[in-house]
């Protein structure tokens, strides 16, 4: 397998540092308002890598943080008129959670908070004074930066001179050597509330949103790790950051460094500043889950995900073609069998997670699969539907799986009642030697855009090729 480093900028072959075992930590949200869409293509994306690994026989453990104490909790929190900060942490945190569970993404093995491991984030601070890597602010505000001056390597994740860098704008820069000087440590300032304060040996406060990860990580993968990944838009200043203070108080850290393309909404990157944010809520409305996981996990996770005019109706269709090729193998072959993936996906996921190129081995054996049965060749159909469902189990969107029961929306429910009685009463019609009122409604149906089937064991219908 093959990984694209964003550290070393090429592709390189991916050796976990244990046989059989991969350590991955990925950058998990602020919960300082809603999920959107990007947060959900970033879990969907290491999900994806998981379940990849775990396929090909690795033990992961997955790791990925959830940031409950930061500068915007507490503003949207003010700004909310929320008595307690950490209750509206904690209601995002359920909106993202919930988000999650209904696009089948897995639960990490660990998912720690970081005002959980406030003990460790002091230890490495601690650690990188004693190395003279990081300083107490002389002002006696109680804030600790880290020296980017000391740490020659300040820059090599996103390949910057320190000296070109913006400057760090995470606390007051009284008490900085150096604008681009970052905090560790923030001392509890007047007006912020007393429960968002914690004990340390610089004065009560808070840490720096870089510190929390550095902590979570290792807490749980242990000083080195195999994968560290996150959006594209966290490579700086935050995973730059990361490293630097890991790599400074003697860890490590990670050794493959992964981060996911952005999500264009029309033509421009979503942002909050656009107003073009589309968020969990609204687009779960918009499709069944399991085909809204098809679309976010379709696209190369390096790449900027497109969500066109468009976009969703795209993958209904695209998704459709599956389902009615299972759909069809099940009524003419009977339950569908075992089989591993093919060759040629196997190759493309080894290849950086290609997924365009696996699903396009998908979607060969689904055309290929349809011909056969066209042909009355079960046993190919059979044999490529087995193959088919393998590769879905894979991406996490077979719809034969027990996980998307009941997945499908009150519309489809209701359509699914009405064409059995239709069904039936065209069947009826048929006995009688009616065909005049069963051509009508063959008809009828197919001005719908609703195809219907007899075969040997019963009439069958089909919505759009579904």
């Amino acid at each position: 397998m093959r990984l694209f480093d964003s550290k070393e900028q090429s592709l390189r072959d991916f050796t976990p540092r244990v046989a059989g075992e991969v350590g991955m930590y990925v950058c998990g949200p602020t919960v300082q308002s809603s999920p959107h869409v990007g947060h959900l293509r970033s879990a969907l994306v290491y999900d994806q890598l998981r379940r990849w690994l775990t396929h090909e026989g690795y033990n992961v453990t997955l790791v990925r943080n959830v940031t409950d104490i930061d500068d915007k909790v507490l503003e949207n929190a003010r700004a909310a008129g929320v008595e307690q900060w950490w209750a509206l942490a904690y209601r995002m945190e359920a909106e993202f959670t919930a988000a999650y569970d209904l696009l089948g993404i897995q639960r990490p093995t660990y998912e720690p908070r970081a005002t959980a491991s406030i003990p460790e984030m002091i230890a490495i601070i601690e650690r990188l004074i004693e190395r003279g890597h990081a300083y107490p602010a002389p002002d006696g505000s109680g804030d600790v930066y880290f020296d980017t001056a000391s740490w020659p390597a300040y820059g090599e994740l996103t390949n910057q001179k320190p000296a070109e860098m913006e400057a760090a704008a995470d606390a007051d820069p009284r008490g900085k050597k150096a604008p681009q000087d970052f905090a560790l440590w923030k001392g509890h300032k007047e007006g912020d509330p007393e429960s968002a304060s914690w004990s340390s040996p610089w004065g009560p406060g808070r840490p720096g949103w870089h510190i929390e990860c550095s902590a979570m990580s290792t807490k749980y993968l242990g000083s080195s790790f195999d994968i560290h990944g996150g959006g594209l838009d966290l490579r700086f200043p935050h995973h730059e950051n990361e490293l630097a203070q890991s790599s400074a108080a003697g860890d490590g850290f990670a050794q493959y460094w992964l981060h996911n393309g952005l999500v264009s909404v029309g033509g421009q990157k979503m942002s909050k500043s656009l107003g073009n944010s589309v968020f969990a809520k609204d687009l779960l409305e918009q499709a069944k889950p399991v085909v809204l996981r098809y679309l976010l996990g379709s696209a190369q996770y390096r790449s900027t995900l497109e969500l066109h005019d468009g976009a969703i109706e795209e993958a209904k269709a695209s998704f459709d073609r599956i389902e009615g090729f299972l759909s069809r193998t099940q009524r003419e072959a009977g339950q569908i069998g075992s089989a591993d993936v093919p060759a040629s996906f196997r190759d493309a996921m080894n290849d950086d997670l290609n997924i365009p190129a696996a699903l396009a081995v998908l979607f060969e054996l689904v055309r290929s699969g349809n011909s056969a049965l066209d042909a009355g060749d079960v046993a190919t159909a059979s044999s490529h539907a087995a193959q088919v469902v393998a590769m879905l189990d894979v991406l996490g969107v077979n719809p034969l799986d027990e996980q998307w029961a009941g997945n499908s929306s009150q519309g489809d429910a209701a359509l699914e009642l009405l064409m059995t009685e239709l069904l039936e009463a065209r069947a009826e019609a048929r006995a009688n030697k009616d065909f005049a009122t069963a051509d009508l409604l063959r008809e009828r149906l197919a001005a719908a855009g609703i195809t219907i089937e007899d075969t040997p064991s019963g009439a069958h219908w089909s919505f759009n090729g579904r």
